[in-house]
């Protein structure tokens, strides 16, 4: 059998793992943050027709601009926000990470470098390396947060050409406030992409950094219909900046990267955004609810604006991780030594998750002075 060994692979690709979460077969699987909520049957309905009435000119290819389906962006994003965008600073792909690896493709590569705060998006070192572009971590404290004046020399000695912040943060859950964002951005040169994937899970009053692109061109904002629109089969991310970036974005691009198909079921579901952003309450209150019962099972969580928590304290995060899969329940061991990440599901998947959790935590959680907590 042939081996990766045997194979004229790039050096910088040797000894990597690809991405992915396990696919496991379980009662309860909540380890990839999606939105547990089925779509609204007015909507399949109108999938349905829009589909068939795509389907015709499939023969064609698509509109390579996709044009109308950046101006329904810029219209969601302008009433959700009251940032005003105009469908020129928006650009679509297929999932956030397509857009996240056009960005890499134009703004990085041979040579450049880019920096992220770790723990964070696991695919965004990933993405570098296949665009071959060096990675470097940067720093966070010991609770998560970013120290903004750290965190803005270190860009700055690193002189990156790429700087991710994930805001919330994943697999921590937090927000990053505009300030230590915009210090962000103005130590660097380069541009500076905000990963707002779980943007619309946001504990009240938290305001995105799109109400920062006014006046930084190398301001990029990444979104995504993966979480809570609940619509992660379809693979649609786009990102909103300056209309110069997107002009950029397209000299990498490929041609007709978004099928027709792709294009019309992501205009339905923005036509009921109503009913799909419904269940973000919904999904935010199961969120809290876990959060709010760690306490008492002797364990914490790091405060979260996503739509799941990381939790801990563990004596052995991977043998809790077994323990709660063996129960049936499967949660994320993201490599945090002390750290599970759990999605927020449905109420009847909360309580299965907190049943398994209360019969393993007192077995798996650290005592005080451990020093592996």
């Amino acid at each position: 059998m042939t081996s990766l060994e045997d194979l004229p692979l790039r050096p910088e690709l040797r000894g990597r793992t690809p991405y992915g979460a396990p696919q496991l077969a379980v009662r309860h699987a909540l380890n990839t943050n999606e939105n547990p909520y089925p779509l609204p049957p007015p909507l399949l309905a109108d999938l349905a027709t829009a589909l068939a009435d795509a389907a015709p000119g499939l023969n064609r290819y698509p509109d390579r601009d996709a044009t109308a389906l950046r101006a329904d962006l810029a219209t969601y994003l302008t009433r959700t926000s009251g940032v005003p965008v105009e469908p020129a600073q928006v650009w679509a792909a297929n999932g956030s990470n397509e857009v996240l690896q056009q960005l890499l493709q134009t703004f990085g590569g041979s040579g450049r470098t880019a920096l992220g705060f770790t723990p964070s998006y696991s695919m965004h070192p990933i993405i570098s390396a296949g665009t071959a572009t060096r990675w470097v971590d940067g720093h966070r404290r010991a609770d998560f947060t970013i120290d903004p004046v750290r965190a803005a020399a270190q860009v700055r000695e690193v002189a990156a050409d790429v700087v991710f912040v994930t805001s919330p943060n994943n697999p921590t859950g937090t927000a990053v406030d505009l300030d230590t964002i915009a210090a962000l951005y103005d130590a660097t040169p380069g541009v500076l992409v905000v990963d707002e994937a779980y943007t619309e899970f946001a504990r009240a009053g938290t305001p995105s950094a799109l109400t920062l692109l006014a006046g930084r061109p190398r301001l990029v904002v990444s979104r995504t219909m993966s979480k809570a629109f609940g619509m992660a089969g379809l693979r649609l991310g786009y990102l909103a900046a300056d209309p110069a970036v997107v002009d950029a974005v397209q000299l990498v691009r490929l041609p007709y990267h978004l099928s027709s198909l792709t294009q019309a079921a992501a205009r339905t579901a923005l036509a009921h955004t109503d009913a799909l952003l419904a269940t973000v309450d919904a999904v935010k209150a199961e969120r809290d609810r876990i959060v709010a019962a760690l306490p008492g099972l002797g364990l914490t969580s790091v405060p979260s604006d996503a739509n799941f928590v990381l939790f801990g304290r563990f004596a052995d995060a991977h043998a809790a991780w077994q323990a709660l899969l063996d129960r049936d329940v499967l949660v994320r061991d993201v490599g945090l030594p002390g750290w599970l990440r759990v999605t927020a599901g449905t109420p009847e998947e909360t309580d299965a998750f907190l049943t398994a959790l209360g019969e393993i935590a007192a077995d798996h959680r650290t005592t005080e002075g451990d020093s592996s907590s």
